[in-house]
């Protein structure tokens, strides 16, 4: 995917990846540390994930068709190297909102009377829920920082020398 609408697919795709990552982030921390709001987000929390995820190759794929149509320089060659690095935070964040999503699910079906003892590691249990919130919070705050790193790089990569500091007048505007 290279143009829609006659516009670089990479200028309107950047949109999806900088509105999903940090809603991900943001509900995944809400569901691993408060195992309430991952029974009520449910399915939609691996899903926003995955959706996300999916977005961040189909934007990078985007970019590199973009930056072989402008020219290159400093701030390009920056932005393709941080932009690069978002792959593995975004799976990071699917992997983790799949793992909540099956604790909540696990841990609703354990809170159910059942026959029979069930052996193995209880998803409810503290300290899992300790160390699946941390995992969480760092994979979290580090995609959305990630996500501002490469944003940041990219506006500046495009705007560095568009603009005038001073403003002009045009066409009789005063």
């Amino acid at each position: 995917m290279s143009l829609i609408n006659g516009l670089p697919a990479h200028v309107l795709l950047v949109h999806v990846v900088v509105v999903l990552i940090p809603l991900t982030a943001l509900a995944l921390v809400a569901a691993a540390l408060w195992p309430r709001a991952a029974r009520r987000l449910g399915i939609l929390l691996p899903g926003l994930a995955l959706v996300a995820l999916i977005s961040v190759p189909l934007t990078t794929q985007a970019g590199e068709w973009l930056e072989s149509h402008v020219e290159s320089d400093a701030l390009v060659r920056k932005h393709t190297e941080l932009g690069d690095g978002l792959l593995p935070w975004a799976l990071g964040l699917f992997v983790l909102a799949a793992l909540v999503w099956f604790a909540a699910r696990r841990g609703q079906a354990e809170a159910e009377p059942q026959q029979g003892g069930g052996g193995g590691l209880r998803w409810s249990a503290l300290p899992v829920r300790i160390v699946v919130g941390v995992l969480s919070l760092a994979v979290a705050v580090g995609a959305v920082v990630d996500v501002y790193r490469v944003g940041d790089s990219g506006a500046k990569a495009a705007w560095h020398d568009a603009y005038s500091k001073t403003a002009t007048t045009k066409g009789g505007d005063d």
